[in-house]
């Protein structure tokens, strides 16, 4: 358990809280150690969750390609490794741009924590839909994926998250 200490913050001369985020706690505020270990360990989480998700997508493509004749598989495989290149790029940008976005505009740690309540209900349904979804579209896994581990991709790889600078935009708010 942390010390009184170091969760708190002296704003106007009275000490405040440091606002814990989602997935960092209150660890951005130093961005220490156990900061550096809480973003690895996320991204190993997510790297796990994108190998499940990579495998199902390339047995599901498997299962699609079985139908096809040797001629047509080749030129198929070949559209899909130009279009999971385009895709897995497109993805990076994506994510990046969106990050630009969201940096100009951070959320205060309240919005932060309201964002991803809200993002995690957000994606029930279309997690349910979406194991539908791939029986449909099993010729086109391997682009999806790949668009999806470049979006991913990127996400991990930014100096710091919009809510650690809305955060400390808040308490510099509050010391001012």
């Amino acid at each position: 358990m942390a010390s009184r200490a170091s969760s708190e913050v002296r704003v106007s001369g009275t000490p405040a809280p440091i606002p814990a985020l989602p997935g960092l706690g209150t660890t951005w505020y130093e961005r220490g150690a156990r900061y550096w270990l809480r973003r690895a360990l996320g991204a190993v989480v997510w790297l796990a969750v994108l190998a499940f998700f990579v495998y199902v997508a390339l047995v599901l493509y498997g299962s699609f390609r079985g139908g096809l004749s040797p001629a047509v598989r080749t030129v198929w495989d070949r559209v899909q490794a130009v279009a999971s290149c385009g895709a897995l790029v497109w993805g990076w940008r994506v994510q990046r741009r969106d990050h630009r976005k969201r940096l100009q505009d951070p959320p205060t740690p309240d919005e932060a924590r309201r964002n991803k309540r809200a993002a995690t209900l957000r994606s029930l349904w279309p997690a349910l839909v979406g194991r539908l979804a791939f029986v449909f579209v099993a010729p086109l896994m391997p682009a999806c994926t790949a668009w999806y581990v470049g979006w991913v991709a990127a996400a991990f790889t930014v100096r710091a998250y919009p809510s650690e600078v809305g955060a400390r935009r808040w308490l510099e708010e509050r010391a001012g």
